[in-house]
């Protein structure tokens, strides 16, 4: 089982999981999808080529960080020339095999699993809510974005008959490791576990979570 835990954005703990190469370290790749908005944000401004330097301050990571990280993909970039912004989005993109639409499943229809399907933010990176679950008979039916939730009883049969490798538990925590041992009779591969636990799955599926009160009560030191 892979665990990790950064306090991360919901993309990056998507897209982090489907790294397939060589073995990186995996604080290098979790930065990868940030180097990847700063370049698309450059992008849209009309910018051709960046240097690490202005990656760097557009990230607030040094410049020979990021050097050192995109190193270990490849030479992407010209010592003296830097880096050509529409290349290096397309190969990061391709290194986080995001250069493709995941299908991704929600289980939990509350107010986490509406959010989440209603995000517009993750289809245009690569991600696409294309099946829902719950148990509660008022929700089965209903929909969540653009998908009719399911019961839950049926959500292996509907997983292995699909797509789906990618999905996301929104239920509460004492209904999370059950939904674990169910997905692992599936095709899927990777979890987002936004209930407060942490889960015991099979070797090769990937775990990441994502707890909004523990973030909170850590930027309430600072305050």
């Amino acid at each position: 089982m892979v665990d990790l835990l950064y306090p991360k954005t919901p993309l990056y703990y998507l897209t982090e999981v489907f790294m397939t190469t060589k073995k990186i370290p995996d604080i290098i790749i979790g930065r990868l999808p940030l180097y990847l908005r700063a370049l698309e944000r450059m992008a849209s401004n009309g910018e051709i080529v960046t240097s690490s330097k202005e990656l760097g301050e557009g990230v607030g990571i040094s410049a020979a960080q990021i050097r050192k990280d995109i190193s270990q993909f490849g030479e992407f970039g010209k010592q003296g020339t830097g880096y050509n912004i529409k290349f290096l989005s397309e190969k990061l993109r391709e290194i986080l095999n995001i250069d493709r639409v995941w299908d991704v499943a929600i289980i939990g229809a509350g107010d986490i699993g509406h959010g989440v399907a209603r995000y517009q933010g993750f289809l245009e990176r690569g991600f696409r809510v294309t099946l829902a679950f719950d148990n509660d008979a008022k929700k089965i039916g209903t929909k969540v974005g653009e998908v009719e939730v399911q019961n839950i009883e049926k959500m292996a049969d509907a997983l292995n008959a699909s797509d789906v490798k990618i999905a996301m538990i929104a239920v509460p925590a004492e209904y999370a490791q059950d939904v674990a041992d169910k997905l692992a009779k599936t095709q899927v591969k990777a979890i987002l576990n936004y209930a407060p636990i942490r889960l015991t799955v099979p070797e090769g599926v990937h775990v990441q979570y994502i707890d909004p009160a523990t973030h909170l009560q850590w930027m309430t030191y600072y305050l």
